[in-house]
C-alpha cells in the first residue's frame, strides 16, 4: 500500500491504515519500537506479557515461598 509521510508539527506522521492496525494489533496509544535498520523505517509493536493466575502459581515452590509477614497492630478503622 502507497501513503504518504505528513507532517505534523515539528515531526513526520504516518498514517496507519485500519486494517493493518488490527492485523499488527495495534490501536491509538499501543507502544512501539521505531527504529532504522540499513536506511530503511522499522515499525514493531511491543507485546506487553500477559500474565495467566494458574502459570504464576505453578512457579511457586517450597524454595521461592516467602515466610508471613507481620505488619503490626491494626490501626485506626482497620478490620483484621
Amino acid at each position: 500500500m502507497l501513503t504518504k509521510v505528513q507532517k505534523w508539527g515539528n515531526s513526520l506522521g504516518l498514517r496507519i491504515p485500519k486494517s493493518f492496525a488490527e492485523e499488527a494489533e495495534v490501536k491509538e496509544g499501543s507502544p512501539i519500537d521505531l527504529s532504522v535498520s540499513d536506511g530503511q523505517l522499522v515499525i514493531r509493536p511491543i507485546r506487553q506479557e500477559k500474565y495467566e493466575l494458574r502459570k504464576l502459581l505453578a512457579a511457586v515452590t517450597e524454595e521461592n515461598l516467602h515466610a508471613e509477614v507481620s505488619t503490626g497492630e491494626a490501626q485506626g478503622l482497620e478490620a483484621w
